[in-house]
């Protein structure tokens, strides 16, 4: 990582507390910017104004998530607090089974992969980052940690959302 990228990453950590990072060394959510509010079939990003429930989410390099599953109803907005009780990089990603498949052997390939979706959040040791969703498709999701090996040591969770 260039030496102006670790100042400003520095510097972002210092003012905020925390920084919730993209796959490489890119900020994962960029207030100025827009959320891409794209329908994905587990539901959409949404602002925060629109929640409805909060649940915190841990992360260990146990490589498990505690809460591991979680019910929620067709409709509901919920904002994850997502809490990196490690001293290891963990993120939390929402989606199909076969996504997180595709996606799980695509970070084995390329561990520096960048990008930055509504529905993941990279969260440093110690820190919190957060995801806001709306949930306005029933069924069976999931949500893992896509990071080289950690989705392999079953680091995974499920959302069950049920209809309305």
């Amino acid at each position: 990582m260039n030496r102006i990228l670790k100042t400003f990453l520095a510097l972002g950590i210092a003012v905020t507390g925390s920084v919730a990072m993209a796959h490489g060394d890119a900020t994962h959510a960029n207030k100025d910017m827009p959320m891409k509010m794209e329908q994905k079939p587990w539901g959409v990003g949404a602002a925060a104004k629109a929640v409805t429930r909060t649940i915190s989410v841990s992360m260990t390099d146990a490589m498990r998530f505690s809460p591991e599953k979680i019910n929620v109803k067709q409709g509901e907005t919920l904002k994850f607090v997502l809490k990196n009780d490690g001293k290891v990089l963990h993120e939390f990603v929402i989606g199909t089974k076969k996504d997180l498949d595709e996606h799980a052997a695509l970070m084995v390939k390329f561990p520096n992969m960048e990008h930055d979706e509504p529905y993941m959040a990279h969260v440093l040791p110690g820190k919190t980052g957060t995801i806001i969703w709306t949930f306005n498709k029933a069924g069976s999701f999931d949500f893992a940690c896509l990071i080289a090996g950690h989705y392999q040591a079953g680091m995974v969770g499920k959302i069950t959302v049920a209809a309305k």
